[in-house]
């Protein structure tokens, strides 16, 4: 067995490992392994054992010299750590090189979102009386009441909605379930679209997905950016919308609310509360109004206002 397939036997242990054991998600590992291949392409003439701090510094700076942003920068330290612990885990290299592996910085940018009247706008886009105009109003609908992934949207089953209850079965990354409370009107428009549209698309087949094509099959990523974004044009939303831009204008409107950052994180399904902190920004703002409201010497007071009568 030569050295470098020896490295590439070990990649393919370590995906296989974050698929069985850590549950990751296929676009996870999809993105493990493009990064892997590249270390792979760069030193797999090398024995994983004889992979040195240097040789992955080295690797990183040609990556830069290719002008990668420091995200993805980032993402390549964390999967080196991720994959050399590995191979340490298992006795297959002594040490694992990449701990002291330092990642670039680079500035959290906040996430995008929507108003209110560009939500109302964006909901009220898709016209009924079109072929899928009930579906694709559900399925925004739907998104918006819930933050959910475009991922874990795509994948709802029928089964999965429970509307006694109110509330939605996420299998979400790591196929963890959670249970996510969804509002009325996204119940309705649900309801509308399963009683009058669903039936329409499926002609006669079956399909346990809750949302379907006009072919039958399941909505797709794909699909469902492309119908998004046609919608967002007509609702003169901005051009880069996205699945994600409403999960995070779900977030981001909860706390504006009076929702607590806990809540936020469990609606979400984010495993660290340190990923739901990103929507701080949102918390800070409407603390500094609270306390300007109602503490009583955080308000500013006019020179006229504060003087008294002789």
């Amino acid at each position: 067995m030569t050295r470098q397939s020896t490295l590439e036997s070990m990649m393919r242990g370590y995906l296989h490992h974050c698929r069985t054991e850590k549950g990751l998600t296929e676009n996870s590992l999809q993105a493990y392994r493009r990064d892997l291949a590249g270390l792979c392409a760069s030193l797999g003439a090398v024995s994983p054992a004889q992979i040195a701090l240097d040789d992955l510094r080295a690797y990183l700076d040609s990556l830069r010299a290719r002008k990668l942003s420091n995200r993805s920068i980032a993402r390549q330290v964390t999967t080196l750590r991720g994959f050399f612990a590995f191979l340490a885990e298992e006795g297959e290299i002594p040490h694992n090189p990449a701990e002291l592996l330092s990642a670039p910085q680079f500035g959290d940018s906040l996430p995008k979102f929507l108003n209110p009247q560009q939500i109302d706008n964006l909901l009220q886009a898709p016209e009924e009386t079109a072929r899928a105009g009930l579906r694709d109003r559900a399925m925004i609908e739907l998104l918006y009441a819930t933050g959910l992934r475009v991922s874990e949207l795509i994948q709802l089953r029928i089964s999965d909605i429970d509307e006694a209850q109110g509330i939605v079965r996420v299998t979400g990354k790591g196929n963890k379930q959670r249970l996510v409370p969804v509002g009325r009107e996204a119940l309705k428009s649900l309801e509308r679209y399963v009683s009058m549209q669903r039936p329409q698309l499926l002609k006669g087949r079956v399909s346990p997905y809750l949302f379907v094509t006009a072919r039958g099959a399941r909505m797709t990523r794909q699909g469902f950016w492309k119908l998004l974004r046609g919608h967002g044009k007509s609702a003169g939303v901005f051009r880069n919308l996205s699945p994600h831009v409403v999960r995070h204008t779900f977030a981001t409107h909860l706390l504006e609310g009076g929702a607590d950052l806990r809540s936020v994180q469990v609606m979400l399904g984010h495993a660290d509360i340190g990923t739901t902190q990103i929507y701080t920004h949102v918390m800070r703002s409407r603390l500094r109004q609270t306390v300007d409201r109602h503490h009583p010497r955080a308000a500013r007071k006019s020179p006229a206002s504060s003087q008294t009568g002789a």
